[in-house]
């Protein structure tokens, strides 16, 4: 007998939609427009799946899903909503949801959630845990209701409860350290201290005193031992921000910190026991970093175990609104929306914000003040600041170059200088020759005028970069 799967939710062209596509897939479907008809639907005929909203007349999706335990206790249910907020995501997952798909969806989502839901057998579904904190809107509140920022809903909803690493990454000004608080804040952690260390902003030389702490006489200027960061936050969480400037050496003793929970203080030769969550977060691409020879390749499968991706400002435009009136309440603004104009919400969406939330947030004070209490016009946002990002192509080009050195310098203190030059023009070259090529329909001829090179250099750096690609030039 084909599988079966009950549809609840009271919009019809949702439902009908769900309902073709898992009936071309070969499943039993049923629809129920209320939570009330979908128990009693269930009831009569247990489902292996119920896809439920949870915006319904009547009972909320939510607290139907407690009750499908009773009506159909084998069920998967996979919720799916078009306003949720982490609180939604989290109570979701806790309260035993196999999967949460936010509004607007590919119907192959829900086809790909239906078939691991019926695959995972009756134990499969999310382990009970302690009830969710509830968090009200504050400083440490994820605002968002687009596709982009319910990814990252879930993804903190499944990985709260659990003790593994995760990874955060994204632009800078994205959220990320909202993200490691929001883990901390739904597990089973979060009556204990989470400490966030800003490894960039920490002295190199004392990166290693202040995580493990030091014994009295470690170094100079030690007159008495103190513990460090990980041991204070013994029982909870230790968020890492901007994990990649975290000397080598540093990274071993880590390393045995994650594998034993241990944690030796510079100067000691006795260990001590410590309970800590390790979450961090990077701006950078730590893959490079670990084929560059600067990040532990064992370290960054350690911590990589759950990795949360913050999707830039530019990737939820529609976030905009409920961003800026979350911002402009916190700076005292007591009716938000009657202060945003249309033509101002349209201004916000289509500026661009390489500083991103941080950088919005900073616009919109700046903006509150020099409205004195009326509307928000675009005359009153300040200019985009140079700091935020360098105006042409060759300044972010020499930005690069400069964060990309002071990286190589920073990983390789005490050791042999590095042939800086070569492995910057390894890593360049190739780029330099695949878009000179592309730009000109693969004219060799013409990419060497460009390229100010003689053809046979040109051939050269195609032989070395693409073999498979060395064929005489049709130009030539």
């Amino acid at each position: 007998m084909p599988h079966s799967i009950l549809i609840v939710d009271d919009e019809e062209p949702i439902a009908w939609a769900l309902r073709r596509a898992f009936e071309r897939e070969g499943y039993r479907v049923a629809v129920a427009a209320s939570a009330e008809d979908g128990l009693k639907k269930a009831a009569a005929d247990p489902p292996d799946v119920v896809f439920l909203d949870v915006r319904l007349p009547g009972m909320d999706g939510l607290t139907a899903l407690a009750r499908l335990k009773q009506a159909a206790p084998a069920a998967a249910a996979v919720v799916i909503t078009a306003h949720g907020n982490l609180n939604t995501a989290v109570k979701a997952v806790e309260g035993g949801a196999f999967d949460y798909l936010a509004k607007p969806f590919d119907l192959a989502q829900a086809i790909d959630a239906a078939r691991r839901a019926v695959g995972r057998g009756v134990d499969g579904t999310a382990g009970s845990g302690p009830p969710p904190a509830e968090i009200d809107p504050s400083p440490d509140a994820i605002i968002g209701r687009g596709p982009a920022v319910q990814t990252v809903f879930k993804r903190i909803a499944l990985v709260a409860p659990t003790e593994a690493c995760v990874l955060i990454t994204g632009e800078s000004g994205t959220g990320k350290e909202l993200v490691a608080r929001a883990v901390h804040a739904h597990s089973p952690r979060r009556d204990r201290p989470f400490l966030p260390v800003h490894v960039a902003a920490l002295n190199p030389n004392l990166v290693e005193s202040e995580l493990f702490g030091h014994v009295k006489g470690a170094f100079t200027g030690a007159d008495k031992p103190r513990a460090g960061l990980l041991a204070l936050a013994d029982g909870g969480t230790v968020f890492l921000d901007e994990l990649a400037d975290i000397p080598l050496p540093v990274q071993a003793k880590l390393l045995r910190v994650l594998e034993r929970q241990e944690v030796l203080p510079v100067g000691g030769s006795q260990s001590s026991t410590v309970n800590v969550r390790i979450v961090s977060a990077t701006h950078a691409d730590l893959s490079v970093a670990v084929r560059d020879g600067r990040f532990r390749h064992d370290l960054f499968f350690r911590l990589n175990v759950y990795p949360i991706h913050v999707p830039p400002l530019r990737d939820r435009v529609d976030d905009l609104p409920l961003l800026a009136e979350h911002f402009l309440r916190r700076f005292g603004v007591a009716n938000p929306a009657a202060v945003l104009p249309t033509d101002t919400l349209a201004f916000l969406k289509s500026r661009p914000w390489p500083g991103n939330v941080r950088e919005l947030r900073n616009a919109l004070e700046h903006a509150a003040i020099e409205a004195r209490g009326g509307p928000l016009r675009p005359e009153h946002f300040p200019a985009p600041a140079k700091a935020t990002g360098p105006g042409t192509v060759a300044d972010r080009l020499r930005s690069l170059v400069v964060e990309w050195v002071r990286e190589r310098v920073r990983a390789a203190v005490g050791a042999e200088p590095a042939e800086l030059y070569q492995q910057l023009v390894d890593a360049v070259e190739p780029a330099l020759l695949d878009e000179v090529l592309r730009q000109l329909d693969g004219n060799r001829l013409a990419a060497a005028r460009w390229l100010g090179l003689a053809r046979a250099t040109v051939r050269k750096m195609i032989r070395k970069y693409h073999p498979a690609a060395d064929e005489p030039d049709g130009e030539e």
